[in-house]
This record gives structure tokens, C-alpha cells and sequence, in this order.
């Protein structure tokens, strides 16, 4: 059987001015990313499956989103505010092109999933017309609601709308429905304006699949999924939904969370076996953790890459473009940045490293620092394999460690150290002079060997 095909239309041109923001509503991220993002992600990918993305005037970052998240992407401007039935037609071209089936989603219900998507085209290979997405409201008030007769949907009644008997009803309208791809232009074009706002709404769409003798279906789904954010305490509630989620996974899948309710997580982050999480971590996108690994408290990661039996805090920042290579040991108040830490090294305690290349089975002593900025630019440090950086040291970027050098500790090293080198700066002598760094080396791999 040949598989349907679809087109998946999310309407994402809402300001979103009950945010308080400039930023636009579907831009304020849960878990760690845009709204907009969960959406699409849930959105159905690969052959023959179309995405589009309805869009207010002048959202270029909305746009840009939505073509960074999947650059299937196609982009409609909706001009005018006229209703939920106006956006949808912004799509009029690629809705015409007559995918199999049309979902209509909403760029502010992060918590919908790729399964309720798949659930909703059901019905509609079986010969419905229209399929809508039902809830179950703990309090039903202000919700449009599903009148259900026989199992066929015959009407969304809006609460100012409804009987007395119609508001006992809990099953609500979610507001995303799916349509035979092949008739919805046809039926969506027929909704009208005749209300008091003037304005085309979707929900009318169920009566004319009704009149024209089609067939329309509820699929219900927990409220919890169609939750859907105006406002900053809507985003919040949203995102302790999604955490509880994303906690719950990292628990089912073998992640040991000693207090789960303080750790948040993103919505990508990616765990190997037997790491353990303690408590207060947070963990932003952008992350992965391999087997062993141990996060202690108190610590904050970004787009960085923790590789097998690496010890990390309590109290550690790792920035994006931190990779640390197996069995590193990362210690309290310790800051990485764009740097790159082989297999074995150890900075344990009170140190910055920012924009450098150290060397597998390295030791930075307590506050050593990478300069790497010099108020202009930034510059890399190159530290080799089994160096030794004492305690106190600045590294003055850019510079080059050798392999197996020692450094002295209370250093300010400003030119490149060769490989089993000493180098001894104190940094008051370099304050004196201006910060115009000497410094003496000499092959004493021999002495360091024995302690001198």
C-alpha cells in the first residue's frame, strides 16, 4: 500500500503581546528551545511529507527558526489578523498542491507529540473528512466545546454559544484538526465571517463537512499536550510539564537523578549508561553525556560534549564548545569555554579555560586562567599532552605549551613553552614591567623527574 502523503500547516504569526516581550511568542524557548521548535519537530518528516509555516509581517527570526529546525520549511506571510481560517489560507499554494492528508497546528503547543500527529491522520484514511484534537478539561470554562453524537462529531460550540447542557460538557476543542488533504481547500474556502468579530474561524469547518454529508471525528488527547502559551505563567506551566517529562525519560532509560525535581534538562540532551545526576544541575541544549560520566551539584552546562567517566563540579560551568574527553576531572568553580579537553586531563579547582587545546593526562593547578581575550580579539592556547600548569598561572593567548612542559606556579606566560621545558614567571615582576613578560627555560625534564 502506498503510503499517504501530508502537509502540515502551523500557524505561528501571533505576537504574542500578553508575553510582555519583543520577542515573538513563538520564539520563548521550553527546555532549552523555541516553542516553534517543539512543533516541528513533532511534525511529520521525510518522503512525502510537506511542512509550512504561516508567519506575522517582519518575523524574519520566526522564519529563520522554522528553516533552522527543518529546511523543508516553506514560509506564508499572513498580512491581516482575520481569524484561525485566514492564517491557514496564507498556505492557500501549498495546501493546493493536494497532499493526501492536512494537519493544522499551532506554533505555541510545544507539548504536542509526533504520536497524537500520526493518530489524527487515522481516521482520515479510513474516510473521514475532518478529524479534531479533544481534550478533557478539568475546567472547561472559555474552551469551545465537542458535541459528539454516535461517535461523530457534529459541532464545536463556543462557551458563549452553548446551553446550559452543552457547558456540562468536559470534551473541549484543542484547536488542531486534520483534514482530507484532497477536500480541505474546498471546505475551508466556504467558512465565512457573519460573527461579531468578522472574523474567519476554523471551528466552522465542522458544520460545513456536516452539511456537505462528509464525516467528522474527535481523537482525544490529555490536556496536558494542548496546552497552549499567552502568557509568561502559561510558559512556565508548560515548562514543568516538560521537564517532568524529560526526567522521567532520563530515569527510564537507566539515568541516575538523585533528586529529579532540581535537575532540568533540554529537550535534546543525550545520555549514555550509568551516568548519574545530583542535584540542582542544569542542562541547557546541546548536550551530551557518555557513559560513567558523574555531574555533581550546582552545575550549569551548554552545548558541550562530556565524554565516559568524566567528573565534573559541584559548582562547574561548562559554555558551549566545551568537549571533554574521557576521564577528565573537572572541579568546584570551574569555567570552560570553546575549548577542547583530552582524555585524562584534570582542572580541578578555581581555574578558566577559554578557547584552548589541552593535551590528554595534563594538570592545571588551582587558578590557572587562559587569557584569551585581549580587549579586541580572542586567541587560542595550545597546551601539550602530559604538561604540568602550576597553581596561580595566566596563560597569555595566543600561546603554545609544549608537550610534557612544567610551569611554574604563579606564572604570566606570554611566549610559547617547548616540550619538557620549565618556565618560572612571577606575575608581580610582570605587573612591574609593564607586562612585559620574562621568562627563562630550560631542559630540566631530569629534575622535575625528581622533585627538584
Amino acid at each position: 500500500m502506498t503510503a499517504r502523503t501530508s502537509l502540515t500547516v502551523v500557524l505561528a504569526a501571533g505576537e504574542g503581546t500578553r508575553m510582555r516581550s519583543s520577542l515573538p511568542k513563538v520564539l520563548h524557548p521550553v527546555a532549552g528551545q523555541p516553542l516553534l521548535a517543539h512543533v516541528l519537530n513533532a511534525a511529520a518528516s521525510g518522503e512525502g511529507s510537506q511542512l509550512a509555516v504561516v508567519i506575522g509581517p517582519d518575523h524574519e527570526a520566526v522564519a529563520a527558526e522554522a528553516r533552522r529546525v527543518r529546511p523543508d520549511a516553506q514560509t506564508f506571510v499572513q498580512r491581516e489578523r482575520l481569524g484561525t481560517a485566514h492564517a491557514v489560507l496564507a498556505a492557500r499554494e501549498a495546501i493546493a498542491r493536494g497532499a493526501d492528508d492536512l494537519l493544522i497546528a499551532f506554533g505555541d503547543t510545544p507539548l504536542i507529540s509526533a504520536e497524537t500527529f500520526a493518530r489524527m491522520r487515522a481516521p482520515l484514511r479510513d474516510g473521514a473528512a475532518l478529524a479534531v484534537l479533544g481534550f478533557h478539561a478539568a475546567d472547561p470554562t472559555g474552551y469551545g466545546r465537542l458535541v459528539v453524537e454516535n461517535g461523530k462529531l457534529v459541532a464545536i460550540r463556543e462557551q458563549a454559544d452553548a446551553s446550559a447542557e452543552e457547558r456540562e460538557i468536559t470534551l473541549c476543542n484543542a484547536g488542531v484538526m486534520a483534514f482530507d488533504g484532497k477536500k480541505a481547500l474546498a471546505i475551508i474556502e466556504k467558512i465565512g465571517n457573519a460573527n461579531a468579530k468578522g472574523e474567519y474561524y476554523l471551528t466552522d469547518a465542522v458544520g460545513i463537512v456536516r452539511e456537505l454529508g462528509l464525516e467528522a471525528v474527535v481523537i482525544e488527547t490529555s490536556e496536558d499536550e494542548v496546552r497552549g502559551i499567552n502568557t509568561k505563567a502559561q510558559l512556565a506551566g508548560a515548562e514543568a510539564v516538560m521537564q517532568a517529562r524529560l526526567r522521567m525519560q532520563a530515569l527510564e532509560a537507566g539515568v541516575t537523578l538523585i533528586a529529579p525535581e532540581t535537575v532540568y534538562l533540554a529537550a535534546d540532551t543525550k545520555f549514555g549508561k550509568d551516568v548519574t545526576i545530583e542535584p540542582f544541575v542544569v542542562i541547557g541544549p546541546g548536550v551530551s553525556i557518555d557513559d560513567g560520566a558523574v555531574i555533581h551539584s550546582f552545575s550549569h552546562i551548554t552545548q558541550a560534549t562530556i565524554g565516559k567517566k568524566v567528573e565534573l563540579g559541584p559548582y562547574a560551568r561548562l559554555r558551549p564548545g566545551t568537549s571533554l574527553g574521557d576521564g577528565v576531572k573537572i572541579g568546584n568553580f570551574v569555567e570552560t569555554k570553546g575549548s577542547r579537553l583530552e582524555a585524562g586531563v584534570k582542572v580541578n579547582h578555581l581555574s578558566y579555560v577559554g578557547d584552548a587545546h589541552v593535551g590528554a593526562n595534563s594538570n592545571l593547578g588551582a587558578g590557572t586562567i587562559t587569557c584569551n581575550y585581549d580587549g579586541f580579539l580572542k586567541h587560542k592556547t595550545l597546551i601539550g599532552e602530559g604538561a604540568f600548569i602550576g597553581t596561580n598561572t595566566s596563560l597569555v593567548a595566543p600561546v603554545t605549551i609544549g608537550k610534557g612542559a612544567y610551569i611554574g606556579s604563579g606564572s604570566v606566560i606570554t611566549k610559547d613553552v617547548p616540550d619538557d621545558a620549565m618556565a618560572l614567571e612571577r606575575s608581580e615582576q610582570s605587573i612591574r614591567e609593564g607586562g612585559a613578560a620574562r621568562y627563562r627555560t630550560a631542559k630540566l625534564k631530569e629534575k622535575a623527574a625528581k622533585g627538584k
